[in-house]
């Protein structure tokens, strides 16, 4: 079965499911070039500048750029480092070899042009425009067939070389082993995944992957008018929007520039801005970047979060100013495997601390320890609410020992263990009809 979906710059991304043990499906881009016309105020000398509507609207027009700081990792169809736009750019490395021909490299182009073309007095200024930058051309010979073999590859090698803001303007109705793994793999070792939530939005909102996994900042696109574009694709996974209609790109075609369309170009704005904010924000993690982007963001549409532009449009100014939200570093804590030990046999007694979000991070599994003869008890202090679980061996109702009675700001959850010492689960979920909240949990035994 061949399935079409319509994402990133507007372009098509076909990918063949496989049969069972078929090859992993296959991505394939395909972008129209349109050309720019003028537009609004410049800040800066790059002749392109005041077609980029984009800057006035994230709030980053009146900002300097810090120096590069915590790189943004492109994994896509590879970039032209021979285009005006990045030749002689400092601190643009490729992560393996480039094969941008024939048509190959026009999206990842485009897309590294948004994060972090440089003011260099030709074409276009990107969001963080002296960003570290790297390339992962997960594409094949042609440049435009992106495997799900690759693509994870992409992930991994970006995560293992340091922590990054990693971009993902790609995707497919069908979630992979492999992408999915590859990318709580990076969340393990400290970076942020941030990907298109798709254009589909007119072609009734399907399941888009890895915009729909947990751990992923998912970003729709917004027009000019702060309203969400017709093609961006609505889910329950939106965390945030960026401007993604009219956006001037560099293109890889003919070496210059092009206006697109697509979330493709929302996502990169994002990843941008994430890396700015943690470049002189060295101290948060991953976790507490998104938080930031989702809680500074300027609120459209509907009061609160909806479905179309998550918690609303991205401020890097409100974002570099805002407060510092609670950790959540153990992640990916989501089942057994990857529990965080919070007490042991020696020290039985603990405290520990995180967030829970109903679509972005549905639960917290934590490793806890029984004493033979003694009750555990644990106290749970959130907002706006969270539940408890704790669980023999296994994360299923007949493994279940204990769940809290009552939910919300207090928790509070007791299991006496009448036989011998033995580890434990506890599972902290957003209570019933809370989207996100964070918790500090209290472990005692006596």
């Amino acid at each position: 079965m061949i399935v079409r979906v319509t994402l990133f710059a507007l372009c098509a991304i076909v990918i063949a499911a496989p049969a069972a043990g078929a090859a992993p499906a296959r991505f394939q881009i395909v972008q129209p070039g349109i050309t720019a016309a003028p537009r609004a105020s410049r800040d800066a000398a790059d002749p392109l500048v005041p077609e980029e509507w984009w800057r006035a609207d994230v709030h980053v027009d009146t900002l300097t750029p810090p120096g590069p700081g915590v790189p943004v990792s492109i994994v896509d169809s590879g970039v032209e480092f021979t285009h005006p736009e990045f030749v002689g750019r400092p601190d643009f490395t490729a992560l393996n070899n480039q094969e941008p021909a024939p048509i190959g490299g026009v999206h990842g182009t485009a897309v590294a042009s948004v994060v972090g073309a440089s003011v260099n007095g030709i074409g276009v200024v990107g969001i963080y425009p002296t960003a570290v930058m790297r390339s992962y051309d997960a594409s094949l010979g042609d440049g435009t067939r992106l495997p799900a073999t690759d693509i994870a590859a992409g992930i991994l090698t970006a995560a293992r070389a340091g922590r990054s803001v990693i971009n993902l303007s790609l995707g497919s109705n069908q979630p992979d082993d492999l992408i999915d793994g590859a990318i709580a793999e990076a969340v393990r070792l400290g970076s942020l995944v941030v990907a298109a939530s798709g254009n589909s939005g007119q072609e009734g909102n399907p399941p888009s992957y890895p915009a729909d996994d947990p751990h992923v900042l998912t970003v729709a696109a917004t027009d000019e008018s702060d309203q969400v574009a017709p093609f961006s694709s609505q889910s329950q996974s939106v965390d945030i929007a960026a401007p993604g209609v009219d956006i001037p790109v560099a293109t890889a075609l003919d070496n210059s520039w092009a206006l697109e369309d697509g979330t493709s170009f929302s996502s990169p704005l994002v990843a941008g801005a994430a890396a700015w904010l943690w470049t002189v924000r060295p101290d948060l993690d991953a976790s507490q970047v998104a938080e930031i982007l989702r809680e500074s963001a300027r609120d459209v549409g509907p009061p609160g979060f909806d479905t179309a532009t998550g918690y609303g449009i991205l401020d890097l100014t409100a974002a570099l100013a805002a407060p510092t939200p609670q950790a959540d570093s153990a992640e990916p804590n989501d089942d057994i495997q990857s529990a965080a030990t919070v007490t042991t046999r020696s020290t039985p007694s603990g405290t520990t601390s995180g967030r829970v979000a109903l679509y972005e991070d549905p639960r917290d599994v934590l490793r806890v320890w029984l004493p033979a003869k003694k009750r555990l008890t644990v106290t749970a202090t959130s907002a706006p609410g969270v539940a408890l679980a704790l669980y023999q061996s296994s994360l299923t109702p007949v493994s279940r020992l204990a769940s809290s009675t009552r939910t919300g700001a207090n928790t509070v959850l007791s299991f006496t263990n009448r036989g011998v010492g033995r580890a434990a689960f506890l599972v902290v979920t957003p209570a019933r009809g809370v989207r996100s909240s964070t918790y500090t949990a209290s472990l005692s035994t006596k």
